[in-house]
């Protein structure tokens, strides 16, 4: 019979892609390890794993099989929340990851509402962009993180979360109308500040400017959201944001907002997770406020 620390050992290998890194987060030896593995491939009669120069990459067997333990690991993991739930109430930790676009405009009402309602629920916020943030939940040091979507791969589980307008967001400076819709190719040249390549934004907007006319300047690489709100604010440089981090620019006071037009823009984001183990019930709760806040504020 496989045992859970078998299963354990046969989904940390698969996700990390090597008999080191799965010991170092399995707090086992590399031995421990092998042997783990070794054991599953006798009992099942099939390799779950081959060596290759890059390190270990699973067969179509292992990969079959892999999709079946962490569907365990999650349902020993559901089951235990809920236990705990049902004996005590919802309570403990919720380690979430927000991109920048939400932690402006979207965060403090949900947390406003669950610190209220749920004082056992202890709420922490790791701000960062969507290549730090997708890492740390692999590596299982967050529930779950708000990001652009992607195509997920070994490790995560991804949901749908929301769909957002983008923007042309520029200073007083540059005369654009507050509110006005543009096309990217009725423009001059513009200074534009990206992200950088790890975000999965950065090849989108390249792209739909290169497609669609835009025409660029100069580029500024900035993973800075104060930075790049705050020289926008006071320069001819601009960029593109989703509508979410723009709502409170309503005025166009300090900055000016511009929807995107033939073709307008969106960008689509997700919820990812660590495959092994499911959002916890307070991560649930925490997800469903931020949930409600995000899609109401761009339906509005």
């Amino acid at each position: 019979m496989v045992t859970l620390r078998q299963i354990r050992s046969v989904v940390a290998v698969a996700e990390e892609g090597s008999f080191t890194r799965a010991a170092v987060r399995e707090n086992a030896t590399q031995s421990g390890i092998s042997q783990h593995i070794a054991a599953v491939e006798h009992l099942l009669g099939v390799a779950l794993f081959e060596r290759t120069s890059d390190g270990v990459q699973m067969t179509p067997a292992g990969r079959r099989y892999y999709r079946h333990a962490i569907d365990v690991l999650r349902n020993l993991e559901t089951a235990a929340g809920e236990a705990r739930a049902a004996g005590t109430g919802i309570s403990g930790d919720v380690r979430a990851g927000l991109m920048p676009a939400f932690t402006r405009a979207a965060l403090v009402p949900p947390l406003q509402r669950v610190i209220a309602e749920h004082p056992q629920i202890n709420i922490h916020i790791i701000e960062g962009y969507s290549g730090t943030l997708t890492e740390m939940v692999r590596a299982g040091q967050l529930d779950f993180a708000l990001v652009p979507a992607f195509s997920g791969g070994v490790g995560l589980t991804v949901n749908p979360l929301a769909r957002d307008r983008e923007m042309l967001v520029s200073g007083p400076q540059m005369g654009l109308q507050h509110g006005q819709p543009i096309r990217l190719a009725d423009l001059p040249p513009l200074k534009v500040i990206v992200p950088s390549i790890s975000n999965v934004r950065r090849g989108k907007l390249e792209e739909y400017f290169e497609s669609h006319g835009g025409r660029i300047e100069r580029l500024l690489e900035m993973d800075a959201m104060n930075g790049t709100l705050g020289l926008v604010a006071r320069t001819e440089w601009v960029a593109v944001l989703p509508g979410l981090i723009c709502v409170p620019d309503q005025t166009g006071d300090i900055r000016r907002i511009s929807p995107i037009v033939d073709p307008p823009l969106y960008s689509d984001f997700v919820v990812i997770e660590p495959a092994r183990k499911p959002i916890s019930q307070q991560g649930l709760v925490f997800l469903r406020e931020l949930r409600e806040e995000i899609n109401s504020l761009v339906a509005s």
